[in-house]
């Protein structure tokens, strides 16, 4: 059966359907040899399909995996980097499976990154569709004010485009500096910085605490752990929270 190749990629465990798109729009991912681009479709059981000129084998049976990760600052959420920084995945390298990060946090940012090889559970956790709530601690460097407090939470413009509502509270305030939680459900490249800076503040920290019903917890930076079968369990029944009110809201949105 034929299926886009951005899920096949990522119902391989090879990498997510984002960066999967990614790798097809850059001309690295060929069927039978021929160059692929977004759109295209293919068969795993009968068809030849390579990333960099090394073959996909489509899995017998996938074991699917799920970890976390309290990213430290200074690493790049990428499988690999052109440039040689340090990746996520040197802080990974005792799992003995193949797996990829969820999502991104960047470079000066830290805290809770998840990792698997299930591609349709880490392209629920990113798509804006699945409702999964982020949340991160932020340190600003300057004073807060109410009116900013609002502009954060009602959604502000950035890249064109206005962010959903987010869920702001101001935790401590010390001249010039101010911790915020803020709780976001979606994942645009660099959002909360995005969002401080749209409404004139600068970010001096910034740590994921949460996903979902996901801690981060005491995991010190750098280390990793396997989810229970509970915390997969949870997360994944957000998930299906999520995608039922998504359908729900845009059956409203038609009637």
């Amino acid at each position: 059966m034929e299926e886009r190749l951005q899920k096949i990629l990522s119902g391989c465990g090879y990498c997510s359907r984002r960066k999967a798109e990614e790798l097809i729009a850059a001309g690295r991912v060929k069927v039978n040899g021929r160059e692929c681009k977004l759109g295209d479709k293919a068969d795993i059981s009968a068809d030849i399909i390579s990333v960099d000129g090394v073959n996909i084998d489509a899995p017998l049976k996938t074991e699917y995996v799920y970890y976390m990760l309290n990213k430290p600052r200074g690493y790049v959420t990428t499988t690999q980097d052109e440039l040689e920084r340090r990746c996520v995945m040197g802080l990974m390298k005792d799992v003995k499976v193949r797996v990829f990060p969820v999502g991104r946090l960047d470079r000066n940012s830290e805290g809770l990154l998840l990792f698997t090889n299930d591609g349709d559970f880490a392209n629920s956790i990113m798509h804006p569709s699945g409702h999964i709530q982020k949340t991160y601690r932020v340190t600003v460097r300057s004073g807060v004010t109410e009116e900013q407090v609002s502009r954060l939470s009602g959604g502000v413009e950035i890249d064109g485009e206005k962010t959903l509502p987010a869920t702001v509270s101001v935790i401590t305030e010390e001249p010039g500096r101010t911790v915020l939680l803020i709780t976001i459900r979606e994942g645009r490249n660099r959002q909360i910085r995005k969002m401080c800076e749209a409404v004139g503040l600068e970010v001096a920290r910034l740590k994921r605490i949460s996903v979902g019903p996901l801690r981060l917890g005491m995991l010190k930076p750098g280390e990793y752990r396997e989810l229970t079968p509970q915390e997969v369990s949870s997360i994944k029944a957000s998930i299906r929270k999520g995608e039922t009110k998504n359908a729900s809201d845009n059956k409203k949105r038609r009637r």
